[in-house]
């Protein structure tokens, strides 16, 4: 029997589509057959070390074949897949597998340093498996207690055992989304929120069989994941895998592989725009862009439109797994700017500031959405899980929209002080910690400004003890000790105070309106 969870799309597919390619990388076709098939064998070889429904299994991998076989392989054991973030330091990758409590940790062997050292630090991670890829560059040294992943693969023994009975009530992931406190929270999206959100993407954007998506985003962003490759899966298309972004080999594969779907935030549309191959590029055959983190520049808009491509344009987040609106691309000229409307399975309301009721058309309130996309809960922080929801069950987001005349949502701002920095969010709070870790730091903030390329990127305002100095090398320097890099602020600036109201809160708004004073 199969199973009503995700773990089972792959065998479910096989059957229709087994001889149809699921997955292309590096030119090499997976097919539906051949993919449901290692994922099983996968699933032995867990399930022989020890992986039982409920345990959590991390991932820490640029794009690859085996991050789709973990996490289908997590699914089919009734496990808990957590896809972590390459680009963290090694403090925060062990703080994920210590809060998800992750026993199990698959790595990538170019990242087998970050791998051992997070698992280390978790004190938690008791078996390890690497995946060795000579093409991602000269061998590494990896522990002797570690095991290989395709070995793992190739003596898994025989399924006897059924497979575990996974209902869509049951959870699936763990992703980690930035907070205010600083810590990051792991949202628990199941097995019937993933399968909501890829309905919504199938009936939205009419994801059809043939489709062909490049994904060029990660795979550990609920993004790359929610709106490309869980739709794509589902619905028999083919995923074309790129392990990171790069513009030039961005272009050659939407040439070369046909791809008919990207997806991606303004600065890789950007980025693909401002290379030189793109006017020479055959990009015939794509049919759909999607766009999310903010609004198309609209120049880039202008340059895709001018080939025949409108982009359409959504809003999410981790816990909406991660659609709550998306802009038709009909109406990409017409609502430049805006979030468009409710996905299909969906719904958004925008809750006043004045009185606490519903706000209306045009008046700015806090966006409030609800469907079975939704995510449980935040693990292991049940006040955090409480406080995200209102009485009547709908997810606070935490940021500011308004709905003109049409039913059109526009993100006027975000009251979480979130930063976005090229499709990253940046948690503010988190960085100020770091800040403040600092010998002879008094205050600090951090807010998001203006860039060029990566849409905004962290600017510092510090107040220091007195005689105290800043060396703004030496600042970088601690805090890429701790911080993923694109955390790590580009500008700083020593004030004599922060701008604070009477209760002592921050005034983070007088902060940008005194930078764009001093930039303009």
């Amino acid at each position: 029997m199969i199973p009503e969870g995700i773990g089972g799309w792959l065998r479910r597919r096989a059957l229709s589509s087994g001889e149809s390619a699921a997955l292309v990388f590096r030119d090499r076709e997976v097919t539906y057959a051949d993919l449901a098939a290692r994922v099983e064998r996968l699933a032995s070889a867990l399930r022989a070390r020890g992986v039982s429904p409920g345990d959590r299994v991390a991932y820490l991998g640029n794009n690859h074949p085996t991050f789709v076989e973990s996490m289908f392989a997590t699914a089919l054991l009734g496990g808990i897949f957590v896809p972590l973030n390459t680009r963290l330091s090694v403090p925060e990758l062990g703080y994920m597998l210590a809060d998800s409590g992750a026993a199990t940790l698959i790595n990538a062997s170019a990242l087998e340093p970050s791998a051992a050292g997070a698992a280390a630090i978790s004190g938690g991670v008791g078996r390890r498996i690497v995946v060795d890829d000579p093409e991602e560059g000269d061998p590494v040294q990896v522990a002797a207690d570690t095991d290989d992943y395709e070995r793992a693969l190739r003596e898994a023994a025989s399924q006897d055992e059924p497979w575990p009975t996974v209902t869509l009530d049951e959870p699936a992931l763990i992703i980690y989304t930035s907070g205010t406190t600083g810590r990051p929270k792991g949202a628990v999206l199941t097995h019937g929120n993933l399968a909501w959100n890829a309905a919504n993407v199938i009936a939205d954007y009419d994801v059809i069989g043939t489709d062909r998506a490049l994904l060029i985003s990660p795979l550990f962003h609920v993004a790359s994941l929610g709106m490309g490759c869980l739709p794509v899966l589902l619905k028999g298309g083919t995923v074309l895998l790129e392990e990171r972004f790069v513009a030039p080999q961005a272009l050659r594969s939407i040439a070369e592989q046909r791809a008919t779907m990207l997806s991606g935030v303004p600065t890789t549309f950007q980025l693909l725009l401002d290379d030189p191959g793109w006017a020479a590029t055959d990009i015939s055959s794509l049919r759909l862009l999607t766009c999310g983190g903010s609004p198309i520049p609209a120049r880039v808009r202008e340059a895709y439109e001018a080939r025949g491509l409108a982009f359409s344009c959504g809003y999410g987040m981790t816990e909406a797994s991660p659609g709550v609106t998306m802009l038709p691309s009909r109406f990409s000229a017409q609502k430049a700017g805006s979030a468009g409307i409710a996905h299909f399975f969906s719904d958004f309301r925008i809750r006043s500031a004045a009185g606490g009721g519903l706000a209306a058309l045009g008046e700015a309130g806090e966006i409030e959405t609800r469907g079975p996309n939704i995510f449980r809960e935040y693990w292991g922080n049940p006040t955090a899980t409480a406080d995200a929801f209102t009485d009547d069950g709908w997810f606070k987001t935490g940021d500011i929209g308004f709905v003109d005349a049409d039913g059109f949502l526009f993100i006027a701002d975000r009251v979480k002080d979130m930063i976005i920095s090229g499709g990253e969010n940046i948690c503010s709070a988190e960085v100020e910690l770091a800040i403040l870790a600092i010998h002879g730091v008094t205050g600090v903030a951090v807010i998001g400004v203006p860039h060029e390329r990566w849409g905004e990127v962290p600017h510092a305002y510090i107040t220091l003890a007195e005689n105290a100095t800043l060396d703004p090398e030496e600042l970088v320097a601690r805090l890429s000790m701790t911080l993923a890099r694109y955390k790590v602020p580009r500008t700083l600036e020593v004030i004599g105070e922060l701008p604070r109201t009477a209760t002592g809160k921050v005034q983070k708004h007088v902060l940008r309106q005194r930078y764009g004073a001093e930039a303009g």
